[in-house]
Formats: structure tokens, C-alpha cells, sequence
């Protein structure tokens, strides 16, 4: 299956702000978490995907309010039951400057939430996909 890039929109509100009226790291972990699991349920059933791991959410700036950010995802690597998206935030207004990435593991289950095979492969057809890929692949080593 080809590689395809999911994004999602959000603007930052009084309500999504820390104590020191940026971005909370936690609200951003759940818009993180969410952009993954489009691109996860765009191959496999919805109802059959948990998360399994976040590893690592750099941010390499702060989000202030009023700011319009885009969560954007891609599958990058599947094993047998799981599938290992990349996600990266950036400003609307600055595409190409990354505000926070990482890769979130989610695991194929059954109805008894068993994890299962999905049979699922990805195509890397870029070279920053083969690049991605390969991080993923060591994260659980």
C-alpha cells in the first residue's frame, strides 16, 4: 500500500495552554495521538486499533495561542500487528518548520483485543519514507 499523508488542523486556544501560556505538552500528546489514528484507520478498521506506544514527542519550539498548527501522519513502518506512524507539527503559516514530531505504534486487534495479523505492507517510494521507515523499525529494539 502507498504511503499517504494525513493532516489535521487545529488552533490553539486559551484552553489548550500550560502555565506558562504555551502549548501543554499533554493536550498535544492527545492531538498527536488522534493524527496517528487517522492515518492508522485509513488501513485498518477503526474499531480494531489500539495505541500502543508514543515514542518520543520532541518539541523543538513553543505554540503560542492563536496559532494554527498542522498535525500531519503517515504510516512509515507495519510488523506483523502493528503499524508505526510519523507525525509532525508544524505552523500553518511555516509548513516547513517542524514544531513537534515523533512516531506513535499502534497494535492490530481482535474483538477480544488480541493482537492479530493485518497483513498490511506499506511502499516507501521516497527517500525520507525509507529514512522514517528505518527509525521505526529500531524503536523496539
Amino acid at each position: 500500500m502507498k504511503t499517504k499523508e494525513y493532516p489535521t488542523h487545529r488552533l490553539v486556544k486559551s484552553e489548550d495552554l500550560n502555565h506558562h501560556g504555551t502549548l501543554y505538552a499533554g493536550r498535544s500528546a492527545e492531538w498527536f495521538v488522534e493524527s496517528g489514528f487517522v492515518s492508522a484507520s485509513s488501513l485498518i478498521n477503526p474499531k480494531n486499533i489500539i495505541c500502543l506506544k508514543i515514542h518520543g514527542m520532541y518539541f523543538s519550539s513553543p505554540v503560542k495561542p492563536g496559532e494554527c498548527i498542522c498535525y500531519t501522519s503517515k504510516i512509515v513502518y507495519t510488523g506483523k500487528s502493528s503499524l508505526t506512524a510519523y507525525v509532525k507539527v508544524a505552523r500553518v503559516s511555516n509548513p516547513d518548520s517542524v514544531i513537534v514530531d515523533g512516531f506513535i505504534t499502534f497494535v492490530h486487534v481482535d474483538d477480544n483485543t488480541k493482537a492479530c495479523p493485518h497483513g498490511i505492507t506499506v511502499d516507501l517510494e521516497t527517500e525520507e519514507d525509507k529514512i522514517l521507515s528505518k527509525r521505526a523499525s529500531e524503536l523496539g529494539k
